[in-house]
């Protein structure tokens, strides 16, 4: 494959990760957004990494492949606690914790 085409695919993956965290409502398929954007990136990384035989690129993956094991945890955290309070995982239902 050649570097155009994984870019675009990379760029698409982002930009349908992008309009999931804009459209959606429910905090779990955001989460799941925005782990999207972050794999896209992480593809655009390796690959650019590849074309110019440097490391640098996979250490940044590594990097946010780290950032997002922490985002999961702490987002599902907040979930859980969100839900056992609310009794729902929507976003508009959090406007009701400042109350």
């Amino acid at each position: 494959m050649s570097t155009t085409n994984v870019i675009i695919f990379s760029t698409t993956l982002f930009f349908i990760g992008l309009f999931g965290v804009i459209v959606r409502r429910n905090i779990l398929v955001i989460m799941m957004c925005v782990e999207l954007m972050l794999n896209a990136t992480n593809l655009a990384f390796v690959t650019f990494a590849r074309q110019m035989s440097d490391t640098a690129g996979q250490m940044a993956v590594f990097f946010i492949i780290t950032v997002a094991a922490a985002e999961a945890a702490v987002g599902l955290g907040l979930v859980i606690a969100l839900f056992r309070n609310l009794k729902s995982v929507s976003t508009e239902d959090i406007q009701l914790l400042k109350e």
